[in-house]
C-alpha cells in the first residue's frame, strides 16, 4: 500500500461531528482524486501535511514550536516524505524530529482534527494527530524552531491561533 492509499483510506475513515469537518474531509478526498501528486510538496495547488500535537496529560499541557518561517507557535508537523508509510507515520516522525522527543505515542482512534491552511508554499490540507509524551520527556530544538515550549491547556488560547486552540481541544476529548 501507497503513502496516498492509506491517505485516502484514513480520509474515509475519518469521522468527527464537530462543524465543518465533513465537508473538509471531501475537500481533502477531491483534491486527492483530481492530484496524483497530492500527497507532495511539488504539488503547487497544495498538498496533504501530517501534524502532531504533543501532549503531556499527567501535566496538563502540550509541547509547542515556534516555527521559524511562520513565527507563530504551532504543534509539530509538516510535509510527507516518500519513506513515510503511512499518514501515522509521517505525523509521527514530524512530532518526533520538531520535538526532538524519541519513543511518542500516538491516540489511538486516527486523526483527531483537519485543517487547511494557507502557507507560503501552497494551500497544506493537514492531517492533525495528537501524541502522547512519555513520563520524563525532555525536548530539544530543530532547526525549524526559533524555541519549544510546554504550555498548559488553558493558556495555550494566549499564544496560538484559533485552529491550535481546536487542536488542543480535539485532543482533549479524545484523551
Amino acid at each position: 500500500m501507497t503513502l496516498f492509499d492509506d491517505a485516502v483510506l484514513v480520509l474515509k475513515g475519518y469521522e468527527d461531528g464537530t462543524a465543518g469537518q465533513a465537508e473538509l474531509r471531501q475537500v481533502y478526498l477531491d483534491h486527492l482524486s483530481a492530484r496524483p501528486d497530492g500527497m507532495w510538496k511539488a504539488c503547487e495547488a497544495g498538498h496533504i501535511t501530517a501534524s502532531a500535537l504533543v501532549i503531556d496529560p499527567s501535566r496538563g499541557r502540550v509541547l509547542l514550536t515556534l516555527h521559524r518561517k511562520l513565527r507563530m507557535w504551532l504543534q509539530m508537523g509538516g510535509h510527507c516524505e516518500p519513506g513515510d508509510a503511512t499518514l501515522a507515520a509521517a505525523a509521527l516522525r514530524e512530532g518526533t524530529e520538531e520535538s526532538g522527543i524519541a519513543d511518542l505515542v500516538l491516540l489511538p482512534g486516527g486523526p483527531v482534527r483537519l485543517d487547511r491552511h494557507h502557507t507560503p508554499c501552497a494551500w497544506h490540507l493537514d492531517v492533525q494527530y495528537a501524541a502522547v509524551a512519555p513520563p520524563g520527556a525532555l525536548e530539544a530544538i530543530s532547526d525549524e524552531s526559533l524555541d519549544l515550549r510546554w504550555f498548559p491547556y488553558d493558556e495555550v488560547a494566549t499564544v496560538a491561533d484559533d485552529s491550535v486552540v481546536r487542536l488542543v481541544e480535539a485532543a482533549r476529548a479524545r484523551l
